[in-house]
């Protein structure tokens, strides 16, 4: 497990390869600047050192050039996956200052914010994979509340139902510990779990 703690947000990620790799195809990124997070999911084609070539790419692009628009940094990943196997990527900006998150995905990495203890809000990605050719994209953008749950996932974890994981979690520790006594090893897998403190 690794930790993220803040006055704005606590954070847990998790990250397992695929049963007999060495190393995984996900990838994930975080970045805290003074008034925004940005945190990431990539999750490269196929499974072990060749998918790892695209999805390792993503964390190097966005460490550097983490203040652009999530727009800006979906294309700019795009154009690294050129001659690449290709990378479904997810990027979600937390606003501190605004109280907005924003996210976009290419590709089948899920989101989902547990919204002011009344609601499920399940934006859903663009189809597909960045590989390199244009891009339609679907930025996202919603207000939030202090406690508000967020759950981001590579698609090697699977889980029934996200409502109930995030309405019936008192903690991201829970979050984190329940998904972690259903998961297998059939597929890489990432999550980032976190709690929107104010």
């Amino acid at each position: 497990m690794i930790e993220v703690q803040t006055e704005y947000v606590e954070a847990v990620i998790y990250q397992r390869a695929k049963e007999g790799n060495f190393e995984s195809g996900d990838t994930y990124f975080t970045h805290l600047a003074e008034d925004y997070l940005i945190f990431a999911i990539a999750d490269g084609l196929g499974s072990g050192p060749i998918a790892r070539q695209s999805a390792e790419i993503i964390p190097k692009v966005l460490a550097e050039y983490h203040y652009e628009s999530i727009d800006e940094l979906l294309n700019r990943c795009n154009e690294y996956m050129i001659q690449k196997r290709g990378a479904a990527v997810a990027i979600v900006k937390v606003d501190f200052r605004n109280k907005i998150i924003q996210y976009s995905c290419v590709g089948n990495v899920r989101f989902y914010i547990w919204q002011n203890g009344q609601k499920m809000i399940y934006p859903l990605p663009v189809m597909g994979y960045l590989s390199g050719k244009p891009l339609k994209l679907n930025t996202q953008s919603y207000p939030y509340y202090p406690g508000d749950l967020f759950f981001l996932h590579s698609d090697g974890i699977e889980f029934r139902s996200p409502s109930s994981l995030l309405k019936d979690s008192r903690s991201i520790y829970e979050i984190y510990n329940r998904i972690i006594d259903v998961s297998t090893s059939d597929d890489d897998a990432t999550f980032i779990a976190g709690n929107l403190l104010r």
